[in-house]
């Protein structure tokens, strides 16, 4: 079907099949499942997903777009069955959220630019929330370097925070002191408890600087890996195994590895 013709009138296919798979004569392993056994998925197939845009390949977006929309009518359907809402519940919520917080959009209130709208944005969540904590909101579940971003972003909104990066970037030596006079310590949960400290003001440093903590480690870990592999290929060329070569023919494979890239 063209672009411009969809319209996403094929979405109820997805949830009669699924309600089939859940019924009586349906699919054994998917009765089977529960909101906590599907847990590990919708995590798995959020990171698919991430790592589908990465990869800049249209088909698998799709694929894996789909599978995590999967699980969202999956769980709609299971939650059903509990008794607490369905399907339409949740993309009646999701569509009556967007419109609440996009008033220059469906109402009638001005706004200059993106700022602006993001300002909104927020009062109108805070309103919502009224009563809540300013880190309350920040899933628990979040992979730590993304949940430490979006603490020190809930946090600085409420004040707690560096003027200019400056402050940051002090706060990183002032944790790595602190890292150093744990390990002369040898206290192993005081060296974790600051080795902590020392990657959450790193975060908040990226966070000063707008940079994406997360993106930034995945591709320094993407480089490094690259490295090895190449590293791996140099030594088998030379008919070498890697456990059999020393530190310093190590480094220099490193090295020419390096300059490869």
């Amino acid at each position: 079907m063209k672009l411009s013709e969809q319209t996403g009138h094929s979405l109820p296919r997805l949830v009669e099949i699924m309600q089939r798979l859940l019924g009586p004569n349906g699919c054994p392993w998917d009765r089977e499942q529960t909101l906590q056994t599907l847990r590990p998925y919708v995590i798995e197939e959020a990171h698919e997903v991430v790592d589908a845009i990465d990869s800049g390949a249209p088909e698998d977006l799709r694929e894996e777009l789909g599978d995590l929309l999967l699980q969202i009518v999956f769980q709609s359907e299971l939650a059903r069955g509990l008794g607490w809402f369905g399907p339409d519940d949740v993309v009646s919520a999701i569509c009556d959220k967007l419109v609440r917080r996009h008033p220059h959009v469906f109402g009638e209130q001005k706004v200059s630019g993106t700022a602006e709208v993001l300002a909104n944005w927020e009062a109108i969540k805070a309103e919502e929330k009224a009563g809540r904590g300013v880190l309350d909101g920040v899933p628990k579940a979040l992979p730590a370097l993304l949940r430490a971003t979006r603490v020190g972003e809930k946090a600085a909104r409420a004040g707690f925070d560096w003027p200019e990066l400056a402050g940051a970037r002090a706060k990183v030596d002032e944790e790595l002191a602190e890292l150093d006079e744990a390990v002369r310590s040898g206290e192993r949960e005081r060296i974790e408890h600051e080795l902590g400290d020392v990657l959450f003001a790193l975060v908040s440093v990226a966070r000063k600087l707008d940079v994406d903590a997360e993106a930034a480690l995945r591709g320094t870990l993407d480089r490094f890996s690259q490295r090895v592999r190449t590293v791996e290929t140099i030594a088998k060329e030379q008919g070498a195994e890697l456990s059999s070569l020393s530190a310093a023919a190590l480094d220099r494979l490193w090295t020419q590895a390096k300059a490869q890239q």
